[in-house]
């Protein structure tokens, strides 16, 4: 008895060692992938650009972007449908009073994924890289305004190193300018903070007010909502382009793992929130950050300065210490 009582302990550690182990194998992956998909996507977007220019519609390459998150959600709703059968809270009907709410995020979402593409007319991959951290600075003050939320005194002191890594980054000594990135694309940035800050804060507020709703109904009418929202923008803005010349004018092999890079992205920062933590996403802005712009010194001639290196330790400290002042709040 003794014998028997011994080896259920003997396999229950064992047991307990496989699935530590498991978890820490599907966190590792969920890092690494976020820190690729994270790092690999300014890089994408100017590798796409020829002579300056897209040769691709910029809102044809949105749309689809959308259609894609839009599908995978679909087959992420099929696959609970086909376990747990259809419930009240993950079925696709739905009612006015709650699809009412999406517009204005997929708008929002539309604008700033738009500005993505013209912002490197001004800026370089790890130049974007690192400006799109602004969009911490804007999340947490419209956390404050509209949800009410307080930041505590750690968080505002990382705001604070945010805001000089930033600009410490964008340092140029070579040059009679003070800083690299012009005017034009420091408002581009701040503007695509404030909508990505916004848009996130709004999508987080219609979330929580119904918690017990599957997250991927809500996504879909989300996604949804910017398909309709980008074919319009096809229509004001590259009509008669893709009437003349289709709607795959211009696109490569880069363009279309640009797009699927933008659609995993969002999936894997569900599954981040799903099985790892923040730290992870701390983690995986700070590489990515770096890796951007190690791999343009050989894609683009990006040349690395010591600012560049300062800013960006400055600006990996400072995401750190906001992370840690969300913990301790």
């Amino acid at each position: 008895m003794a014998a028997t009582m011994a080896l259920l302990k003997k396999m229950e550690k064992g047991g307990g060692v496989f699935v530590d182990s498991s978890k820490w194998k599907r966190k590792s992956l969920v890092t690494i992938a976020l820190t690729f998909l994270t790092s690999s996507q300014s890089i994408l977007i100017a590798w796409s650009r020829k002579s300056g220019k897209y040769d691709y519609s910029v809102t044809t390459a949105n749309f689809l972007v959308e259609a894609l998150k839009c599908a995978l959600s679909l087959l992420a709703l099929a696959k609970i449908w086909n376990s747990d059968g259809v419930t009240e809270d993950n079925r696709l009907g739905t009612t006015i009073d709650e699809v009412k709410v999406y517009p204005i995020p997929a708008a929002l979402y539309l604008i700033k994924n738009l500005l993505q593409y013209y912002i490197f007319v001004y800026v370089d991959a790890p130049s974007y890289q690192i400006l799109k951290n602004l969009n911490i600075i804007s999340t947490g003050v419209l956390y404050r305004i509209i949800l009410k939320k307080k930041l505590s005194e750690i968080q505002w002191a990382a705001f604070v190193l945010l805001c000089v890594g930033v600009t410490t980054a964008q340092l140029n000594s070579s040059s009679d300018h003070v800083l690299q990135t012009p005017f034009q694309g420091w408002i581009t940035a701040i503007v695509m903070a404030l909508l990505s800050g916004f848009a996130g804060v709004y999508t987080e507020a219609i979330i929580k007010k119904r918690p017990s709703r599957n997250i991927n109904v809500q996504n879909f009418w989300l996604y949804v909502f910017g398909m309709v929202f980008n074919v319009a923008a096809i229509f004001i803005q590259d009509f008669d382009a893709v009437l003349n010349k289709g709607f795959f004018h211009g696109y490569s092999l880069i363009t279309s793992c640009m797009i699927l890079n933008h659609a995993l992205s969002g999936i894997a920062v569900s599954m981040v929130m799903k099985y790892a933590d923040n730290i992870v996403k701390v983690y995986s802005t700070s590489v990515a950050m770096l890796f951007t712009a190690v791999v343009s010194v050989f894609l683009f001639g990006y040349h690395l300065s010591l600012a560049f290196f300062l800013g960006s330790t400055v600006v990996s400290v400072s995401i750190y210490l906001h992370s840690i002042g969300k913990i301790q709040r």
